[in-house]
C-alpha cells in the first residue's frame, strides 16, 4: 500500500544495467514508490503497459518498443511520463545496420513516444538534435540530464578499495564493452582496436565484455585478451591496473565505462564521436573514429605519460558528471511533472 501524497515509479528496460538501478535508487531516495520491470517478449510488451496504466509516473530507460509502448498506453490515461536516452536509442546508421529507427513501424512508435512524453531526458548534447530530428518535433520537452558517478567508488587504488589487479599497471590498455553480436563489435569499434593492437605489439590490451568467439572472426594478435561481462567490484580492479583506457567506438552517448576509468586515474584515448570528446576534454587524447593507426599513435602517447596524469581525468569527471549532480537534477524533473501540467 502507498503511502498518501507518495507518488509510485514504474522503471522500464527492455535489459538492466547498474546505472539504470542508480535510478531507480534515486527515485527511491526521493520518496517516490519504483517498481522495477526489464525483459523482452510478447509477455514483458503486455506487463509494461499494464504496469504504465497503474503507476503515477512511467519512466523507461532507452526508447524501446516495450519503453514506447508503454509510454503510449500509460499517457491516454494521464499518466505523467519521462523517457531518459542514451544514444542507441536515436541511432539510424545504415552503414552499420545499427538503430531502431531503420524500422518503419518501430520509428513510427519512437516518434509517438518523443512527442509524447513529458520530459526526455539526454546525457549528452548531441542527443537532443538527433532526437529533434528523428521525431521532426520542436524538443520543448528535452532536458540535459547527464549519468553520474560516485568518486568514493571509481577510485586509484590505494583509496577506498582493495588494490589493482596484478600484472595489468603500465603498457597495458583496457577497453570495456557490451557487444552481443557482430554489429555491435563494429559499433564499438573492437575491430579498429584490434588493429590499432597490431601496431604496437608491445603493448597488451584487454577487453572486458566481449565473447572472444564474437571477436574470432577479427584474428586478433596475441597481445588482445577478452575477458567475460563483470560486476562492479571486479571491473573497479582492472581500472585500477590499466593505465589508459580506451574507447574506441563509432556511436556513442556518454560511455560510462570511460567515465568510470577516468575516475579510476587511466588516460583515456578515445574516438571523436558523441560525447567522448567533452568527457574526456584536456586529460587525454582524441582521435578521429575508424582509423587504427591514429588510435595506436594517441595510446602510445598516453602510456608515455607521467603516472600521475590520470589525476587531472579522474578531477574532471567528479566536476561534471558526480553522482550528486544526477539525484538533483531527476529529483527537480520528478517534482516537476508531478506538481505541473502534462506535456503538450
Amino acid at each position: 500500500m502507498i503511502p498518501p501524497g507518495r507518488k509510485s515509479v514504474v522503471l522500464i528496460s527492455a535489459f538492466d544495467t547498474p546505472f539504470i538501478s542508480d535510478d531507480a535508487s534515486l527515485l527511491a531516495s526521493g520518496g517516490f514508490d519504483v517498481t522495477r520491470l526489464s525483459g523482452n517478449g510478447p509477455l514483458a510488451l503486455l506487463r509494461a503497459a499494464r504496469a504504465a496504466c497503474s503507476a503515477d509516473v512511467v519512466f523507461c530507460w532507452f526508447l524501446s518498443v516495450y519503453g514506447a509502448v508503454a509510454l503510449l498506453a500509460g499517457s491516454l490515461l494521464g499518466r505523467r511520463s519521462v523517457l531518459a536516452l542514451g544514444g542507441v536509442d536515436v541511432a539510424r546508421d545504415r552503414d552499420l545496420g545499427y538503430g531502431l529507427w531503420l524500422s518503419p513501424w518501430k520509428s513510427f512508435l519512437a516518434r509517438r513516444a518523443l512527442r509524447r512524453a513529458d520530459r526526455v531526458l539526454v546525457v549528452a548534447e548531441h542527443l537532443r538534435d538527433e532526437a529533434v530530428r528523428l521525431a521532426d518535433y520542436a524538443g520543448a520537452n528535452i532536458r540535459y540530464l547527464p549519468t553520474g558517478y560516485d568518486p568514493g567508488f571509481w577510485s586509484p587504488a590505494g583509496t577506498s578499495q582493495p588494490g589493482a589487479e596484478p600484472g595489468l599497471r603500465g603498457g597495458k590498455v583496457l577497453c570495456v564493452a557490451s557487444a552481443e553480436d557482430a554489429v555491435r563489435l563494429r559499433v564499438k569499434g573492437i575491430d579498429v582496436l584490434v588493429g590499432a593492437a597490431r601496431l604496437i605489439p608491445e603493448m597488451s590490451f584487454l577487453v572486458v565484455g566481449v565473447d572472444a568467439a564474437l571477436a574470432g572472426p577479427l584474428e586478433p594478435p596475441p597481445n588482445v585478451e577478452f575477458v567475460p561481462r563483470m560486476d562492479r567490484p571486479q571491473l573497479l580492479r582492472y581500472y585500477r591496473g590499466a593505465k589508459v583506457y580506451c574507447q574506441p567506438s563509432r556511436r556513442e552517448g556518454l560511455p560510462n565505462a570511460l567515465c568510470e576509468a577516468m575516475l579510476c586515474g587511466c588516460v583515456p584515448v578515445a574516438t571523436d564521436v558523441g560525447a567522448n570528446a567533452h568527457a574526456v576534454g584536456d586529460t587525454g587524447f582524441i582521435t578521429p573514429s575508424g582509423d587504427p593507426a591514429a588510435l595506436a599513435t594517441a595510446i602510445g602517447r598516453a602510456n608515455g605519460l607521467p603516472d600521475d596524469h590520470g589525476a587531472s581525468a579522474r578531477a574532471r569527471i567528479a566536476r561534471l558528471f558526480s553522482a550528486e549532480r544526477r539525484r538533483t537534477g531527476l529529483l527537480a524533473i520528478m517534482k516537476e511533472i508531478t506538481g505541473g501540467t502534462p506535456h503538450e
